[in-house]
């Protein structure tokens, strides 16, 4: 049976103002085949996942998910926690692996002090499977919220975009030459109202930015490109019922493939084809053997064979309501989500 679409407590509700209503667009349903072990904390606790995908052993990949009370997990592809590391306020996260010393690298935006944004960057050890504490960068002032990863294609340099509380985007050049990564703010962009999710194309260098309340935009992730962002969607209620939340990415080709919205209001995703965006239709992760997904945060997708499971790609998602347990991630199969729109 599904779960009601309740109105919970602002401190449970992820965001939402309102009372939530329903896209009168006609809305897939796929299931979960794995959710992870609950985080640690009660309330609105888990936030944002990634995914390493070990080339040598895809089953063998990891899940890495915040709890924005108590740390950062690790997770297998059974959804099994095999490590945690402390860290109170981290709420986004991404993660690129940069070679050298360091190899994978994973950054999340980190709460800690609400007046002063910060990067928390840390070394995946693939091996022992856990996240090693690098270096905490100051960002600027502001709350950090959103946070997402750009590894340019001509040259792997790497940016990350902070997406501060208010709209503000803090485009970071990290350098990771050294033992311990630095970074420089090197430009700042504007959205008029709260933002959070985000994500960039490695491949076309465009960065994609939820505004809760109004919709996805796209900027040049170039450090001198235009800082005027360009409307891709609205959270209307149809497509996108607000808060339009985490973002994800289906690469194909040179530009082509999907860009997918977590449609938070109404416990549902909007999938838009590249490059034009072009709206491809919605899904809903419902009930199964697994529960269903309500009130999704952040979201991530990769795209290749992670083992039996997921032999096309696998789509994570935060659930909001994992009720009688605390908050955990949920694993979807890509290819059940093309099969179920089409695509």
């Amino acid at each position: 049976m599904l779960k009601p679409l309740l109105l919970l407590p602002l401190f449970l509700a992820g965001c939402a103002s309102t009372q939530p209503v329903m896209s009168p667009l006609p809305t897939a349903s796929v299931s979960a085949k794995v959710e992870t072990q609950p985080v640690v904390t009660v309330e609105d606790a888990a936030d944002d996942p990634a995914i390493w995908r070990n080339a040598a052993n895809p089953a063998q990949s990891l899940i890495i998910g915040t709890d924005k009370r108590a740390g950062i997990h690790v997770y297998d592809l059974q959804g099994r926690q095999v490590s945690f590391t402390p860290s109170p306020r981290l709420n986004n996260v991404d993660l690129r692996d940069v070679g050298g010393s360091i190899g994978v690298l994973v950054a999340a935006s980190d709460r800690q002090n609400l007046a002063q944004a910060q990067m928390a960057l840390f070394r995946l050890d693939t091996d022992a499977r856990k996240l090693l504490p690098l270096v905490t960068l100051a960002v600027g002032p502001g709350e950090a919220y959103g946070m997402c990863l750009w590894q340019r294609a001509s040259d792997r340099a790497l940016f990350g975009f902070i997406v501060l509380k208010d709209g503000r985007i803090d485009q970071v050049a990290i350098d990771t030459n050294g033992a311990i990564p630095s970074g420089k703010v090197v430009r700042s962009m504007k959205l008029g109202t709260q933002s959070e999710g985000c994500v960039v194309d490695d491949r076309t260098g465009i960065l994609y930015v939820a505004e809760e309340d109004i919709g996805l935009w796209k900027f040049d992730a170039a450090p001198d490109g235009a800082t005027v962002p360009m409307a891709i969607a609205k959270a209307d209620g149809k497509e996108i019922v607000m808060d339009a939340e985490g973002v994800a990415l289906a690469p194909s080709g040179t530009d082509g493939g999907y860009v997918i919205v977590s449609s938070q209001g109404d416990n549902a995703y909007a999938v838009y084809k590249l490059p034009e965006a072009n709206y491809m239709g919605r899904f809903r992760i419902n009930d199964s053997a697994i529960d269903g997904v309500q009130e999704t945060d952040g979201i991530e997708l990769m795209l290749g064979d992670f083992g039996p499971d997921f032999q096309d790609g696998i789509f994570v998602v935060q659930d909001g309501d994992n009720r009688p347990a605390t908050q955990n991630f949920k694993l979807v199969d890509w290819a059940e989500i093309k099969r179920a729109l089409g695509l």
